[in-house]
């Protein structure tokens, strides 16, 4: 890997439109980038580097973890610790670094679920990994219904207490367990700061309660899958190009997804609409996503430097007139195909 010193741009910060996360002081830039599916030993040193460098550059403060991205997982959360030592020592105040745990990470009973063992065990090892002392958002990524809410929001509590989290999130919730872990929190004296959830145009199932539930509470939302894994991108337009996602097994876009003639024609409705604006598809449905105050953050990852930049060009064009919306509700309806 280059050892040459990053100087980061002098006006990275002149035209993102930080967004606060719910009722709190913290701002979140409205793309930022998760290591979901491009930090993996199977993805290039040079390239990874080259995209957290440029990120920065374009005022990309946010970049969202899990403790099991990769492949394999916790690689992930290794090659951004190796670009922080690297690149970012002088500005990790500037930058708001998120991990989450809730799913299998190691064998045996202790490496899954929402256990108070496994949750602070889990983030002791993603902060060794991460080379940190401290991550800015702990999240429990998912609900573990074995567990008593109360000993995982204990959990959180205690990482926030201890220093090793700034703020306390939750992934996956519904509503209902929302507002729970939300009040659990707040009898603590930690307040539940954001949840993390799927969202995009054809996956609307946070307007069913969970939106107004983060309204409510002071919530802020950072959401994930914005692109619905690349099914609301020219990508797949015309099929399925070789070796792409889709082009696999047992992963969670399928070719069956992208060949579904009911979401063809909503996609190139869509695209034609986006063409109007002077976007992309994938510009559209980032913008749409943030089109709600509540929705501090879209989580994107990126394959390179260009497809990022490409995402962050967005928020040139976040605004949308009443019958633009109400022409994308034709086309941008709840439910991917299976």
């Amino acid at each position: 890997m280059s050892t040459d010193a990053f100087v980061p741009a002098a006006d990275r910060y002149a035209s993102t439109p930080y967004r606060r996360v719910g009722r709190s002081g913290l701002r979140l830039p409205p793309i930022s980038l998760g290591l979901w599916q491009n930090f993996g030993d199977d993805r290039d040193p040079q390239t990874m580097r080259a995209i957290v460098r440029r990120a920065f550059d374009l005022g990309v403060t946010h970049f969202d973890l899990a403790n099991n991205y990769g492949p394999p997982p916790g690689s992930a959360e290794t090659h951004l610790g190796r670009i922080l030592e690297q690149d970012f020592r002088r500005h990790r105040d500037e930058l708001v670094i998120s991990s989450k745990a809730g799913y299998l990470m190691w064998p045996g009973p202790y490496g899954d679920g929402g256990s108070r063992k496994y949750l602070l065990n889990s983030l002791d090892q993603s902060l060794d990994r991460l080379g940190l002392d401290h991550v800015d958002i702990f999240y429990h990524h998912r609900e573990d219904p074995e567990t008593p809410l109360e000993e995982t929001m204990g959990a959180l509590d205690h990482a926030v207490r201890s220093g090793k989290a700034l703020y306390a999130g939750i992934s996956n919730y519904s509503p209902q367990k929302t507002r729970e872990a939300a009040a659990i929190l707040a009898d603590l004296g930690t307040p539940l700061l954001i949840h993390q959830p799927s969202y995009s145009m054809f996956n609307r199932h946070i307007e069913n309660g969970l939106l107004e539930t983060a309204t409510d509470l002071g919530i802020g939302l950072a959401v994930f899958s914005p692109l619905q894994q690349g099914l609301l991108t020219n990508k797949y337009m015309s099929g399925v190009p070789q070796g792409s996602r889709a082009s696999g097994t047992g992963g969670s876009l399928t070719s069956r997804q992208v060949h579904d003639h009911t979401y063809q024609a909503r996609r190139h409705g869509l695209n034609g609409i986006a063409h109007e604006r002077g976007q992309s598809l994938a510009q559209l449905a980032l913008a749409w996503a943030l089109r709600h105050p509540t929705v501090a953050t879209t989580l994107v990852g990126a394959s390179s430097v260009r497809q990022l930049e490409q995402n962050i060009e967005t928020i040139e064009h976040l605004d949308f007139a009443a019958e633009e919306l109400a022409r994308l509700d034709e086309f941008a309806v709840d439910g991917t195909a299976r």
